[in-house]
């Protein structure tokens, strides 16, 4: 915001200045660095909090009229400038700064780790339906999941990268209900994908933004404008259409992927009461942790019989113990990092853009799968995942424009309150000049 605009626009309250008592000019202008979510990440990573650390509240203004709590003007130099002073002021030659290579090749290091998280998401959909094509055991494989995350993360915590954050009850009080959701919702969806094609249980998860909606309205008692309702009645008609002549259909999977929706939408409930300081990469370790700990007894009480029956003999006559072990290691470890990749790709970018890779994202792994496993569809399937997958991007779409909105109006307000305090203060020395 320009200056000369934001004193146009708030001139009605600057005009009143000179009778004006004085506030706490300190408290008026502080720029604070809040934490913010970072927006939803498919499946595992959609309940880790981002940090917005330097919020641009005075991008635009000249940085010498900035007043800081001392009331004085203080000129803010970019850091290359500073940088390049500081070399001239400790020695005789000041040559050009060398620019970061992850500052001056941003845009390209953020598209890596798109192209990674993307690459990664869809070999853990390819391996893990492979899996199942030879070893129907969702609740065991699921396990495996976990549990290989799990060790990952303790092997980093073991080296140091990166430390492990300290926990207390407080905190575990809170990651509980987060841990229990997660896996719930991660079970389930891997019993729809054994049951059914993986395009068609990504297409019913496409649904979520629909849960998410109306758990926000009738939950948490947040009021969803008509416009973003609007906006999710393609992915409904879309996935409708889809799912009457869906070749692969059963209730089975189509059950338990809106199951996993439910999951999810509570999880990103309890995630919000969850955020705390700790980074995202400790706090998405001990909801792994708590997560295999919830899985492992449905998976003892459901398959167990099964597999020490016949399970473990079936498959190792058909594909051997080593692929049968290599396989479960690698889907595992994709499984991790896909979603830890994810997390850090969406701590990098605005949430529109965010909100777009997502949509993509899914649209990578419904075509790919496709694909890979030769699954035929109908027209009337084809044209209903795309007009859920159509409906999932308005949606995202118009979600982050609001929240870009709020921010900017926040942005604005302390702006203007930081204006009016400059000018208040050179009123003061004015008066006392």
């Amino acid at each position: 915001m320009a200056l000369t605009g934001s004193i146009s626009g708030t001139g009605s309250r600057i005009s009143g200045l000179l009778g004006l008592q004085r506030s706490t000019p300190a408290a008026s202008i502080a720029v604070l660095a809040a934490p913010r979510p970072a927006g939803n990440v498919s499946d595992g990573g959609n309940l880790i909090s981002g940090r917005q650390l330097c919020p641009s509240l005075f991008q635009g203004i000249n940085p010498s009229l900035i007043p800081t709590a001392a009331g004085k003007r203080k000129i803010l130099r970019p850091i290359a400038a500073a940088a390049s002073s500081s070399q001239a002021e400790g020695s005789d030659y000041a040559g050009e700064v060398s620019v970061p290579f992850t500052v001056k090749y941003q845009a390209l290091i953020t598209g890596s780790f798109f192209f990674l998280w993307y690459f990664l998401n869809v070999i853990f959909n390819i391996l893990n339906k492979k899996i199942y094509n030879y070893f129907p055991y969702p609740y065991f494989v699921s396990v495996i999941h976990l549990f290989v995350g799990v060790v990952y993360c303790l092997v980093s915590w073991l080296v140091g990268l990166p430390k492990r954050a300290p926990i207390d009850s407080k905190i575990l009080k809170l990651l509980i209900p987060v841990g229990i959701c997660h896996a719930l919702g991660h079970v389930t969806s891997n019993v729809s994908f054994a049951a059914v094609a993986v395009s068609f249980t990504h297409t019913i998860k496409a649904l979520e933004p629909f849960f998410n909606a109306a758990a926000s309205q009738f939950i948490l008692g947040q009021q969803i404008p008509f416009a973003l309702w609007l906006s999710l009645a393609p992915v409904v008609v879309g996935v409708s259409m889809a799912s009457l002549t869906e070749l692969s259909f059963n209730w089975l999977g189509f059950i338990s992927a809106m199951i996993s929706n439910i999951s999810f939408t509570y999880r990103s409930i309890y995630s919000k009461k969850a955020m705390t300081d700790m980074d995202s990469t400790n706090l998405y370790a001990y909801i792994s942790i708590i997560a295999l700990i919830v899985c492992i007894p449905p998976a003892i009480i459901i398959e167990g019989p099964q597999l020490l029956q016949n399970g473990f003999n079936d498959v190792i006559a058909k594909v051997g113990l080593t692929k049968f072990i290599t396989d479960l290691f690698w889907v595992g470890m994709f499984y991790h990092l896909y979603n830890q990749v994810a997390t850090n790709t969406l701590e990098r970018v605005a949430p529109l853009t965010h909100a777009v890779g997502n949509v993509l994202k899914r649209v990578f792994v419904i075509g790919f799968s496709i694909v890979v496993f030769g699954n035929k569809i109908s027209t009337q399937t084809g044209i209903g995942t795309c007009i859920a997958i159509a409906g999932v991007a308005i949606y995202s779409y118009i979600k982050a424009k609001m929240e870009e909105e709020k921010r900017d109006i926040l942005n604005t307000t302390l702006v203007e309150r930081g204006i009016i305090e400059m000018l208040y203060q050179k009123q003061i020395q004015l008066d006392w000049g």
